[in-house]
């Protein structure tokens, strides 16, 4: 978390540095600010030795020195911007008193020298800091053992030894017969048992192992627990001691770590071996040891258990992930763990079984629950407030889990950690729609936790996971999450969570590293003297409720910097009370309704994200905030009246802006010398303002998201909005949405051509256009196009076929609700650079390619119609039998609600 508070600085640097709006007094020592940044990058470099060293570390004492680092880091942050707004606020009254309204391209002076001083301190005590951080991640501390009272195992036990795992059997029969069948394959495998923290990846590993059908088919044995902690040499020595019965640790302990290597490789050389390496963390680990086990082409087995995919990506053959359980076999195991084979009652079943559902699938938890649950009393009225959340349980079983649970965060690479803790603002269970994360992304930006743009180049993009995948910055971050199994996907719904054991320890580290605080949140309120420490408040249920718990604590909390609505929509007004955060940075607050536009937010000179619902005119006194950089303006209902769809002029004035979403509102034509140098995205925007005299005067633009409010807009045509986009010369990401669509029964010619479609664009997302499919053509020729999403009838007519010069480097592609019926390939050549398809509600859809090339890797076809789902399965077949040696790195979803008797025309979006 240091590492996220030292962002947080730097970024409040760089925003005195460069702002249009902010000059140095020259003789307050300029150089100053500029030695205080590179001291802070410097520092923020050094924390990330961390992610190199973190296999050997005391990571109790690596907290400590973080937590002080957090304090003295927020304690001076809080010093230079106090200092700062009070300079500005002296000299906006001072204009003020002169009876002169104060133009937003006016400069502030700051003058630094009285803080030099403070400065100099700050950076002596960086140093010594750093050196201290550094010298305990390559020399740590002798460790203290650890009390173990209340603490769950981390191996949950499903059954007895003969027994069958309760929801794991299928998956124990399928790998017991994949590891005792002589497959075609003779070749070693090395296989990756993946899965979410508490998910049972041990336990079945440990079956498998004992299983007396597995244990005769190979020669030698080892299983080794590794952990996030380890030494290569101990790990040898555990391998060699199993491997070898006669051989005692002691016999072997003071021989050299290339002796250990051969003595391993020597003991399994011609050898069938199983070998099990249980809880892997480090891809080094499993590269290191991938070159000690031989091939001998004897079917030898290399079983490795993750909760971090990419751990073992590079030495992986097949890959394994174990779901989450579902409700019927989520009962089943709770009941088996409280009563035994003892009867349970009707009445305790119904509450078990809601019990059960609010474990969320993960048998850590519902062994935890059940352990407490056959330690109270078996009643009906304690089973049914517990059903019904309405007691601490879960909670204290979160705690309890908390050691099995919180290495997930606590070994997470530095880069990570403040984000990952960022995820728990929602509410407990809270759904994030795919395009919801590109608003989190734009928080995490507001507060400095995340890479820039050239961090990101610099020490992330040449990751193989970003290359492989073609990963924008928002993107990447869901998939390492993903990966490292911290978040749900819900593929069907294309949705992330938290589960709520992740989600409670994310409240709670927050908490301890004052992160944030949550109102509303039930692990306890926080005492009102600690509130003061906390650098963001967040609203995550009632938000009505929730502003008179920060009314009542806001005196208290006068240096938080961000407040948070996260909660349900709400329609009704909120009173924001913002009198005393003077310090803002961020306001978020689009789940909250307001009728009129709240005039207190505009005092708030230091906000760099502010983001409501409001549907009427936003004042021209908006550009009061000439620090903002994102301005998000959702609207309850888009309605066209023109009397109230404007953007004021003054929105031109506002230099700083990097995202603008005006929900659907248009822009005025910009002035005479009007320019807005630093917008990257523009979202929202009415068709009728995509001109050439408002594109030229944002010539940066690399996002745009274009709303149509209907295809016949009073005779008008609204399609024209493509005639100026080939002015955007950077343009990377085009939106374009016809809301409320209607259509002629045929299909009818375009309103505007495709062809004016700079070649720039990497991601295409169109929505009710109704175009032909002849027309596609247009756009397969666009040279760098990597993504395309086709929703809601984009393009219409029955048929499709893809030329083998089309789309030559297109990697993901999305077609959801379409009349499309035959969509077909000329030749085994077209989209060759393909990584993920998702066909959605396509119920017409009668046939689809089953030639995709080696880059696929994931297939989702949901809710289209059986024959669609048997070109899939096909597809599917195809691809084991074509690329057999690789089909770990290939994923198949294939649902149709036609079989589960569950179909619905509701949209998963």
């Amino acid at each position: 978390m240091a590492h996220g508070a030292v962002g947080s600085l730097k970024l409040t640097i760089e925003r005195l540095k460069n702002s249009s709006y902010i000059s140095i007094v020259q003789n307050s020592s300029p150089e100053t600010i500029e030695h205080l940044y590179e001291e802070v990058c410097s520092f923020q470099d050094a924390l990330e030795e961390f992610d190199k060293r973190r296999n050997t570390i005391n990571m109790k004492m690596v907290k400590t020195l973080e937590a002080e680092i957090m304090d003295v880091v927020y304690q001076f942050e809080d010093v230079i911007e106090s200092y700062v707004l009070d300079q500005i606020h002296s000299q906006s009254e001072e204009s003020h008193h002169r009876d002169q309204i104060h133009p937003p391209s006016m400069l502030f002076s700051v003058d630094l020298q009285e803080l030099k001083q403070g400065v100099d301190s700050f950076i002596k005590t960086v140093k010594k800091m750093k050196r201290a951080y550094i010298h305990e991640l390559r020399n740590p501390s002798p460790e203290e053992e650890e009390e173990d009272d209340d603490v769950v195992p981390s191996r949950i036990n499903f059954g007895g030894n003969h027994e069958p795992m309760i929801g794991f059997s299928e998956h124990f029969i399928e790998l017991r017969d994949l590891f005792t069948n002589n497959y075609e394959d003779p070749s070693r495998m090395i296989f990756s048992l993946d899965g979410m923290a508490g998910i049972g990846k041990t336990t079945l590993a440990t079956k498998l192992f004992q299983d007396p059908s597995i244990v005769s088919c190979y020669t030698r044995r080892a299983f080794v627990t590794i952990g996030p902690k380890y030494l290569l040499k101990n790990v040898l020595l555990h391998i060699l001691v199993q491997l070898n019965p006669s051989l005692e640790i002691s016999d072997v302990d003071g021989e050299t770590l290339a002796m250990l290597e051969r003595m391993v490789r020597n003991s399994l050389k011609h050898q069938r071996y199983f070998i099990v390496l249980d809880d892997i963390w480090d891809e080094k680990l499993c590269s290191a040891l991938k070159k000690l086990f031989p091939d001998d082409d004897n079917r030898s087995l290399v079983l490795m258990t993750t909760r971090i995919g990419d751990a073992t990506d590079i030495a992986h053959d097949c890959r394994y992930d174990l779901p989450l359980l579902d409700k019927k076999d989520s009962w089943v195991l709770l009941r088996q763990k409280v009563f035994g084979q003892e009867a349970c009652s009707y009445e305790l079943e119904k509450a078990g079984k809601k019990i059960a559902e609010n474990c969320e699938g993960l048998p850590l938890t519902i062994v935890t629950v059940a352990n407490i649950l056959s330690k109270s009393e078996k009643t009906t009225e304690y089973w049914n407030k517990v059903s019904d959340e309405k007691d601490s349980i879960y909670y204290d079983a979160y705690d309890q889990m908390s050691k099995v649970l919180l290495p997930s965060y606590d070994y997470l690479d530095q880069r990570l950690k403040a984000c990952f803790l960022y995820m728990g603002i929602y509410p407990q269970r809270h759904k994030i729609p795919s395009i919801g994360f590109f608003i989190l992304y734009s928080l995490w930006n507001a507060e400095g936790i995340v890479y820039s743009a050239e961090q990101f180049r610099e020490k992330v993009y040449r990751l193989k996971m970003v290359e492989m995948f073609d990963l924008d910055p928002c993107s990447y971050y869901i998939f390492e999450f993903s990966l490292k199994h911290l978040i749900i996907n819900d593929r069907e719904k294309l949705c992330y969570s938290l589960h709520s054991s992740f989600w409670y320890m994310c409240n709670k580290e927050a908490v301890k590293n004052k992160f944030f605080y949550a109102f509303n949140y039930s692990a306890g309120a926080l005492p009102e003297e600690d509130l003061i420490y906390q650098r963001r408040l967040c609203m995550q249920n009632n938000v009505l409720l929730a502003i008179q718990d920060v009314q009542d604590s806001i005196a208290s909390s006068s240096m938080v910097r961000s407040l948070l609505c996260t909660g349900n929509f709400h329609e009704y007004p909120v009173p924001l009370c913002l009198e005393q955060l003077r310090m803002l940075r961020v306001v978020h607050a689009f789940t909250i309704r307001f009728y009129e536009f709240p005039m207190e937010v505009l005092k708030l000179v230091q906000l760099r994200y502010l983001s409501l619902c409001f549907n009427g005119n936003i004042p021209s006194s908006i550009s009061k905030l000439w620090n903002l950089q994102w301005l998000i303006i959702g609207q309850k209902l888009i309605v066209e009246n023109k009397s109230s769809c404007n953007m004021p002029m003054e929105i031109w004035d506002m230099k700083e802006l990097k995202k603008l979403d005006v929900g659907g509102k248009k822009l005025s034509d910009p002035r005479e010398g009007s320019f807005l140098p630093n917008l990257l995205g523009l979202h929202g925007l009415h068709h009728q303002s995509c001109t050439k005299d408002v594109f030229e005067k944002i010539p940066n633009l690399m996002e745009l998201s274009i709303v149509i409010s209907s295809s016949h807009d009073n005779g008008d045509q609204p399609l024209s909005c493509f005639d100026h986009v080939s002015h955007l010369h950077k343009l990377q990401s085009l939106v374009c949405i016809i809301q409320n669509p209607t259509f002629e029964a045929e299909v009818v010619a375009p309103l505007a051509p495709l062809s004016y479609l700079p070649s720039s664009l990497t991601k295409l997302y169109l929505s009710g256009l109704g175009y032909p499919w002849e027309e596609m053509s247009k756009i397969s020729s666009l040279p760098n196009l990597t993504h395309l999403y086709l929703k809601f009838y984009a393009f219409r007519g029955p048929k499709w076929e893809v030329r083998d010069d089309e789309f030559q480097r297109l990697a993901y592609l999305e077609i959801e609700d379409s009349d499309l019926v035959q969509w077909t390939f000329q030749n085994d050549r077209c989209i060759p650079a393909i990584h993920v398809l998702r066909i959605l509600h396509c119920y017409k859809l009668k046939e689809m390619p089953t030639m995709f090339g080696a880059s696929l890797l994931a297939v989702s076809v949901v809710d289209c119609s059986p024959m669609a789902v048997n070109c899939a399965n096909k597809l599917q077949q195809d691809w084991d039998d074509k690329y057999e040696k690789d089909k770990s790195s290939s994923e198949f979803y294939v649902h149709s609600s036609w079989d589960d008797g569950s179909f619905s025309h509701d949209s998963p979006y």
